[in-house]
């Protein structure tokens, strides 16, 4: 097991959470903040690039980065999302705002 796996199993809690966007339990690796998951992956890459581990530690390793980068990407993904919705809002608001002026209201 590799030491950023080890800290990361330090992590995890008895109770497993959901996925909301796949509806499925997902692993402890849910519960890892973007910055958490991207400074293990960083770590992840590093030891691979440096060579000098197993077929079955590199295997490992590669795995472990996946699951990384999908944590990655979800974080990502719902910050995208929030930032769509509120620059939607943003445009509503600023509609409203523009008729009432030009109604005379406001």
């Amino acid at each position: 097991m590799s030491k950023t796996q080890g800290q990361t199993d330090g992590q995890q809690t008895d109770e497993q959470q959901t996925d909301g966007q796949a509806g499925r339990t997902a692993g402890p690796e849910a519960t890892l903040g973007y910055e958490q998951a991207r400074d293990e992956l960083v770590e992840v890459v590093r030891r691979l690039e440096a060579g000098g581990t197993s077929l079955e530690e590199s295997l490992a390793l590669w795995e472990r980065g996946e699951e990384l980068a999908k944590v990655c990407r979800r974080w990502l993904e719902g910050a995208r999302a929030r930032l769509d919705a509120a620059l939607a809002d943003g445009a509503d608001g600023a509609e409203g705002a523009e008729d009432a002026e030009s109604t005379g209201e406001g």
